[in-house]
């Protein structure tokens, strides 16, 4: 299987870390020479965008394929790769859900997609609630301890 980028991630953070991305800003930039701006007629119309990227800075070496403690934070559970959302996944796949602010040509302004400057977008969906979640979500209290910084806004 081989995937081609549809787009780059344009700005926002520069380097990989954890929390703080629900006021950073970026432009996902659709690719030119295989789209043109009717790729994205509509787009506009949806506040939100489910973006599908490629974790490029994670060596192969660091690929996960057990279980480890998130973070590495001794007081959670060990859990399996495929029981959290960490960036050394086996295909390095990351799916961010982010505000679609405008669309200006071939430009997405976004804010809150947790991928940093020159990450390779895969694909870009408009979020559509229908798609979201069925009935009562459940998960454990040590995710929801990891999340609780995650999207607060940066105060540095």
């Amino acid at each position: 299987m081989t995937s081609r980028p549809v787009a780059w991630v344009v700005g926002g953070r520069e380097d990989v870390r954890d929390d703080g991305w629900g006021s950073v800003g970026a432009v996902i930039r659709v690719d030119g020479a295989q789209f043109g701006e009717e790729a994205l007629y509509g787009l506009a119309d949806f506040s939100h965008l489910e973006i599908v990227y490629h974790f490029d800075r994670v060596p192969a070496d660091r690929v996960e394929t057990g279980a480890r403690r998130p973070r590495g934070n001794p007081d959670w559970p060990l859990v399996g790769i495929f029981a959290q959302r960490g960036k050394n996944r086996p295909n390095r796949l990351g799916v961010s859900r982010c505000r679609l602010v405008r669309v200006e040509g071939l430009d997405l302004y976004v804010t809150g997609l947790d991928a940093v400057a020159g990450t390779p977008v895969l694909d870009i969906k408009p979020y559509l609630a229908e798609f979201g979640p069925r009935g009562e979500v459940r998960q454990p209290v040590w995710s929801a301890e990891l999340m609780r910084a995650y999207y607060v806004a940066e105060t540095d």
